[in-house]
């Protein structure tokens, strides 16, 4: 059995794809990971890795300038690093290699994260903000409308096939890890993704795709996540928002508008696709109006 760090990080990312299924993008991060820790290290052998020399790179990664920004890593940026090299650890011991514990390394504690959301009345002039009736405005409202109908990641939006069925109220996505979920359609995201498809007249199998010159020279014509993180900036703009917007924003207001109608947690987490329900809890603090339904019921009652 080989011992080389280099062998079995190859070997490792061998067993995320075959064994794991994770996705080539997953891979390549985890990829880029280990090897911002080997070329650090120097280390050769598992038995080069030790608590010291964890500390040492803990502090390195700490002073790493982000890039494009004049200023260091992020927490979360960093526990990204450690994760990956936390799972590395573990499966080398799992092959019977003498390694020190992947529990010892300790993410680095963060602060609770911050939503950023549009307000409802935002996201109402954002999704009529593609307002007219040739072939990319009906793709932009499908899109936009399909997005804050099924929470879908960008990832899953730019997968998707023009082969949806619109009689049904349903349809299954494939995410993060291989899994299978089943998303919802809205009546305004089936009434316009009916629209659009109407509209076309290429024999394309992306459902959403590239439109206008040289659409058809494209290598392939499905939109790519950029293209479509494009639009969404340009429809926010057009609709007024002075907020950054993103597809995972629209996301955002997908869980956020679901909890405050009165969804259970369990059923966001179900829909987001989200492995662990302490993701979803993010969204809590700002959408649990049963607190401050009891906090007005109960509070200060002997003031008055």
């Amino acid at each position: 059995m080989s011992s080389n760090i280099e062998q079995l990080k190859r070997e490792f990312l061998e067993h995320l794809e075959i064994e794991k299924g994770r996705s080539l993008n997953t891979i390549s991060n985890y990829d880029r990971y280990l090897s911002r820790f080997i070329d650090f290290s120097k280390a050769k052998n598992p038995s080069d890795l030790n608590q010291d020399l964890i500390r040492e790179y803990r502090l390195w990664l700490n002073r790493q300038e982000s890039s494009g920004e004049n200023d260091t890593l992020k927490r979360n940026t960093q526990n990204y690093y450690l994760i990956a090299l936390r799972a590395f650890i573990k499966y080398i011991g799992k092959r019977g290699v003498n390694v020190m514990s992947p529990e010892s390394i300790e993410l680095a504690k963060t602060s609770e994260r911050d939503l950023d959301l549009i307000s409802i009345e935002e996201l109402e002039r954002l999704m009529k903000a593609p307002d007219g009736s040739e072939l990319k405005d009906l793709r932009d409202r499908a899109m936009l409308e399909l997005l804050f109908s099924t929470g879908l990641r960008i990832s899953e939006l730019v997968a998707l096939n023009r082969d949806i069925n619109l009689k049904r109220d349903e349809f299954s996505v494939r995410g993060k890890g291989d899994k299978v979920r089943v998303v919802f359609l809205s009546d305004e995201a089936k009434e316009f993704v009916k629209k659009y498809l109407e509209k076309r007249v290429d024999m394309d199998d992306a459902l959403f795709i590239q439109v206008g010159r040289g659409a058809k020279s494209a290598e392939s014509m499905r939109l790519t996540p950029r293209s479509i993180e494009r639009i969404v900036k340009h429809y926010a703009l057009k609709a007024g928002i002075s907020k950054k917007v993103t597809p995972h924003i629209i996301r955002h207001s997908f869980a956020t508008d679901l909890l405050q109608n009165g969804a259970d947690l369990r059923s966001v987490q179900a829909l987001l696709g989200h492995a662990n329900i302490a993701t979803t809890q993010v969204y809590t603090h700002v959408t649990d109006k049963h607190l401050q339904e009891v906090h007005k019921a109960f509070h200060g009652k002997r003031r008055k």
